[in-house]
Order: structure tokens, then C-alpha cells, then sequence
């Protein structure tokens, strides 16, 4: 196997989304999407599916036009379910919001291909995650429905499943610990997981192990021997990496004034008008832990002097 040489060290790269969403929606690569999916499937003691047909084909043309686009995968199989199928690699205050975001279009757009309510068929996202989330599990591959609180075995609906296959964790698995995994989804996990990362001999060993895991090696290859598509991928990185600083940045802020706004309103109920000074001190914290603090002390002062006396002690005004 003769490996390329890149000038971005950091390609070629199984993660990129413009990689991914690429390489899904050939084809000639429907046997490779199938895999993934039954990887998934399989390990979650669910039946194989047989057919995959992308109903979203990612267009490179399109994307030149609008790298802002998501570059989501949506399948449908033989029997009418939808998957949506995700590559994220920063996580983001909003993150598992989008996830849900994602998965109910992919269901309410069944209501648009003319489907009555009655017959919708079940919806799986299946989500490729770079970053670490959910310390308090440990499986690799997590799967959520929606469940009653009083016991969690009654399943409100079957329509309902992410599934969030943690890229960082299996990164940290001894490989017996891989042991209980399925054969399929262990191998597509160590292509994204390491395929930029392996040694010629590793990765070597890894494709003649898996017929399929060689293919897809073989297209990577290709998609960043591209000038043209290499430049895309390291374009959409930038792009995501500015755009999910900002998506931060904007919501703690928006939740630290919230919370201020939350805290000044309690003031005036307290003790009446309050002075336009303080109020300016509170919005220039953007600290949600030192608000959270001041938030008590409205409980505990007994005079507004006293709630003064609290804000001093954490007030940080804004350096320009």
C-alpha cells in the first residue's frame, strides 16, 4: 500500500464532514453505507437492513455555493426508515440540541413525501462524535429512546433512537476491551477513529482484515489526493471551528444576561428602584457562577447595601 504525502498535515482525515458526507452519498458506495449501518444495527441487537438509499445526495458544486450547509446523510432502507447520519467533531453549547433538531425533521419530513400520521416510519440518527460527551457512560456506543421514568423498559415509541458512537472513548479501548462489539462497527470506528493515524503496516493490517474497511481507505486516499477537494475539507474545518466558538460565546453570554436581567428584577421587588450603577455592574458580569451567587445573596441581604457589599467582592469590570 503506497501511502500519499499531503502538505496539511492534518488530512487525509476520515472525520471531515465534506469527506463523509461524500463518500455516503456515492453510489457505488451503497454496499460500505449499508455496512456502517448494520454495524450500527447489529451491535444494538437490532436485524440487518439490506438496501440504503440516500435521499439527500451531498453535490460538491452546492457546497463551493454554501459552505454553511449541514452535511447530514439521510438513508432510507427496504422497509421505510430514515437515518440520519452525522459526523460532528466539536461540540458546542447547543450541541445535543441540534441533535434532536436534526433527528425531528428527518421524521416531520415524512408528513412532506405525502405520509399520514398513522403510518410514519421509526427515524435513527446515527451520530459520529470526535469530542468527549456523556463522562457518566462508559459503552462506546450509547443509544437513547424516549422511556417512562417509573420504568425505563416501557418504550413510549420505537420512532425515536440516537445514537451516539464516541469516537474519543473507543480511542482509549485496549483492544480486548473491543472484544464485545460488533465485528463490523469495531472496524468502522478504528477506520474513523485512526485512519489518519495509523502506520502503513497498521493500517495495512486493518484493510486486509476487512475487505470493506479497504475500500473505504482506498476513497480516502483519493478524495484528499484532490487539491481541490483537500482545500473544501480544510476550508469546512476553519469554518466549523469559527462558526462553533461563536455558537459559545453567544450563548454564555445570552445566559449570563438573562440570568442578571433575572436578578435586577428581583432587586426591585425587594427594595424598589434600584440605581442605574448597579444595574450596569450586574450586566457586565459575564460570569454565570458568580451570578449564580449573587442570585442567593438577593435572598440572604437584608438591604441593598448589603447586596452591594456581595458585589463588590466578585464584580470584574470589562477591560476594553
Amino acid at each position: 500500500m503506497t501511502e500519499i504525502q499531503y502538505q496539511d498535515s492534518r488530512f487525509p482525515d476520515p472525520m471531515s464532514d465534506v469527506f463523509t458526507a461524500s463518500f455516503w452519498s456515492n453510489p457505488k458506495n451503497q454496499h460500505l453505507l449499508i455496512s456502517y449501518i448494520n454495524g450500527d444495527r447489529l451491535n444494538a441487537g437490532m436485524m440487518p437492513i439490506v438496501q440504503a438509499t440516500v435521499l439527500n445526495p451531498f453535490n460538491i458544486k452546492d457546497f463551493v455555493v454554501s459552505k454553511k450547509i449541514v452535511l447530514d446523510v439521510r438513508v432510507k432502507d427496504e422497509r421505510d426508515w430514515l437515518y440520519d447520519i452525522e459526523v460532528q467533531n466539536s461540540s458546542h453549547l447547543a450541541f445535543i440540541n441540534r441533535m434532536v433538531h436534526y433527528w425531528s425533521e428527518t421524521y416531520s419530513s415524512q408528513m412532506r413525501m405525502g405520509l399520514d400520521s398513522t403510518i410514519l416510519r421509526p427515524v435513527m440518527s446515527i451520530i459520529l462524535a470526535a469530542f468527549p460527551i456523556f463522562p457518566q457512560l462508559h459503552n462506546v456506543h450509547n443509544i437513547f429512546r424516549i422511556a417512562a421514568e417509573e420504568n425505563p423498559s416501557v418504550i413510549l415509541t420505537e420512532d425515536f433512537q440516537i445514537h451516539f458512537l464516541r469516537i474519543s472513548e473507543f480511542r482509549k479501548c485496549r483492544p480486548e476491551q473491543q472484544g464485545g462489539m460488533n465485528r463490523d462497527l469495531r472496524d468502522w470506528l478504528n477506520f474513523f477513529a485512526n485512519g489518519a493515524k495509523l502506520t502503513e503496516a497498521e493500517m495495512s493490517q486493518l484493510t486486509n482484515n476487512s475487505p470493506l474497511i479497504k475500500e473505504a481507505y482506498e476513497e480516502m486516499q483519493r478524495f484528499f489526493a484532490n487539491p481541490e477537494t483537500r482545500e473544501l475539507a480544510r476550508e469546512r474545518r476553519q469554518f466549523l471551528f469559527d462558526f462553533n466558538l461563536g455558537m459559545n460565546s453567544s450563548k454564555a453570554e445570552g445566559e449570563a444576561k438573562g440570568e442578571a436581567r433575572t436578578i435586577v428584577r428581583q432587586l426591585t421587588k425587594r427594595f424598589g428602584t434600584i440605581p442605574s450603577s448597579l444595574e450596569e455592574k450586574l450586566y457586565g458580569i459575564s460570569d454565570i457562577d458568580k451570578l449564580d451567587i449573587l442570585a442567593d445573596s438577593v435572598i440572604d441581604c437584608q438591604s441593598l447595601k448589603d447586596f452591594e457589599t456581595g458585589l463588590a467582592s466578585v464584580y470584574e469590570p470589562k477591560s476594553f
